[in-house]
């Protein structure tokens, strides 16, 4: 006996749809690239997101063609997302902070026939154009009057001309849900970048699970500033979940140093945000040196890479900005745990309370996860235990674009992360594979020095690598980068970890720098610092 349900695909344009019609006068709010601050509704975007899938059309795109972006957060952005998905196209989002090199590898591999971009990169595309052997149109994302009088681009369009130019009388088509329609890129540390193609129903299934009160816990009462670049793994899906519950959106564009920041996120009001933790450093830095607080800013959520403890409890301690600890990957949509309380952990202290949430917490419903060792042997959930975390789920790609062999592994997508899960379902990450630093056969979590780091007043921020041992073959080394017109020494750092770590781990030494490397997305380049340390000679006693 089947079900007598109606059958409606679950499509992407369906959420800008519902937005429009039922909280169609909701402000999005963005800082525009040229300098000046945009609002329209729900409702605009949605005629201009079916204007745009009109224009389009006559630029000859037909289903399943890329579109690329280079673009920051912004309501032209967000019209593409929603105006290419939705029309049967695949938004392609492109991440401009690569090397030029890796876009024009992206940008071919993928076969993008139009590339959109904003004016930040008209001299990176106009140095690109030649080598982009697919792209039939380039569009700037601005309006007439802040076209260049002069390009190397022939035929460049304004993107504000060709979706004024069309009436929006156009029907979103309906298809088949779990048609593609988007792909991210990894950020490539090894190797060429490569591609996750989201669905339709992937999409909108990870909207659903994002939105829940033990995940993001967003609402119409919610004002949300995606700080996470929706050239991001869609920034982190907050476009669509925003949409999904009808929140007020607002785009800081470019603007993304601590001033610009705290600015927007008063002026609008601003409740609820999310970005990785390079970004906070930053934000925090400014409030602190001109003693500011946040009005409104109630809660964020903090991934890309391990939030140090420490500044989750600046967060909540000095700002009352409660700290959602989350976890993912590009090739899950991104999200797959975040550290919310369960019921039984209301009457716990505040420090083992803590101690929960600084984890990277519980999967959210259509998730599923478990570690194994190196032979694929499933290990305990004893919070001790560390092995491979693998996971699955309808967001978890099953093979790469353009790649016929699949990363599966007996059905499970192996992450490269080391970690733990508690008997109550916590994961904690101790380690990616490649930085564990194995010492004398014993394994210790870079991640746990590094938050042992952070701690200390006089550092801005803290990396600890893997370094050559006579004995032991491997020690750590810890690479600091000392808070601004603040001097602390070697020895004591080093002293700092007494009685926080078993004293085996604690780093052999102490380098510092003036400035971490970073990848595109904001992680720390351990690779670079493992180069740049590679002839560093330990200290013998």
């Amino acid at each position: 006996m089947m079900g007598q349900m109606m059958q409606m695909p679950l499509m992407i344009s369906s959420l800008l749809v519902h937005a429009a019609r039922h909280n169609g006068d909701v402000e999005i709010v963005s800082k525009r690239v040229e300098g000046d601050l945009h609002r329209y509704t729900y409702r605009d975007a949605e005629l201009r997101a079916r204007k745009l899938a009109q224009a389009l059309a006559k630029l000859g795109c037909e289903p399943g063609d890329r579109v690329g972006t280079l673009a920051w957060n912004g309501y032209r952005h967000l019209e593409i997302y929603y105006g290419a998905s939705g029309s049967g196209l695949v938004c392609h989002t492109i991440n401009p902070r690569l090397f030029p090199e890796q876009i024009t590898w992206i940008v071919n591999d993928a076969e993008d026939q139009v590339l959109c971009f904003d004016l930040t990169f008209l001299p990176l595309v106009e140095k690109l154009a030649p080598h982009l052997h697919s792209v039939k149109h380039y569009v700037l994302m601005t309006d007439r009057a802040h076209m260049p009088a002069q390009t190397a681009l022939a035929d460049l369009k304004c993107y504000d001309d060709l979706v004024e130019a069309e009436n929006g009388d156009y029907a979103w088509p309906e298809f088949d849900e779990n048609t593609a329609s988007s792909i991210c890129y990894t950020s490539g540390t090894t190797g060429h970048p490569k591609g996750a193609v989201y669905s339709h129903r992937s999409t909108l299934l990870h909207a659903y699970a994002s939105a829940l009160p033990d995940a993001m816990d967003c609402s119409a009462k919610d004002v949300i500033l995606p700080v996470v670049p929706m050239f991001h793994v869609n920034a982190w899906g907050l476009p669509y979940s925003g949409a999904l519950v009808g929140a007020k959106l607002v785009m800081p564009g470019p603007h993304l140093d601590g001033k610009s920041l705290y600015e927007l996120f008063e002026s609008e009001k601003v409740t609820f945000s999310a970005g990785v933790p390079t970004v906070w450093l930053g934000l925090l830095t400014y409030v602190k040196q001109n003693k500011l607080k946040f009005s409104t800013f109630k809660r964020t959520v903090i991934g890309g890479s391990a939030c140090p403890p420490a500044m989750i409890r600046t967060l909540e301690d000095d700002y009352q900005v409660s700290v959602i600890h989350a976890w993912g990957m590009t090739e899950m949509s991104p999200l797959g745990t975040l550290s919310k309380l369960k019921a039984k952990h209301v009457e716990l202290p505040r420090d083992a309370q803590q101690h929960i949430l600084e984890k990277q917490g519980k999967v959210i419903y259509g998730m599923d996860m478990q570690i194994t060792d190196d032979d694929g042997r499933v290990l305990p959930w004893d919070g001790k235990t560390s092995g491979n975390l693998v996971v699955r789920g309808p967001w978890v790609i099953r093979q790469y674009f353009k790649r016929d062999d699949s990363p599966l592994h007996d059905g499970w997508f192996p992450t490269g992360d080391v970690a733990t899960i508690d008997p109550d379902g916590y994961m904690q990450i101790t380690d990616r594979s490649k930085d564990v630093i194995k010492s004398g056969g014993e394994w210790i979590s870079s991640i746990d020095l590094e938050n042992i780091a952070m701690a200390h007043p006089a550092v801005h921020e803290a990396a600890v690598i893997a370094c050559r041992h006579p004995k032991w073959d491997e020690r750590p080394l810890l690479v600091v980068v000392p808070k601004p017109g603040q001097q602390v020494a070697r020895d004591e750092l080093l002293a700092f970890y007494d009685g926080k770590i078993a004293k085996w781990q604690v780093p052999d030494d102490v380098v510092f720098v003036e400035e971490i490397p970073h990848t595109a997305t904001g992680k720390i380049q351990k690779l670079k610092l493992r180069e740049q340390f590679a002839q560093h000679v330990l200290p013998t006693c």
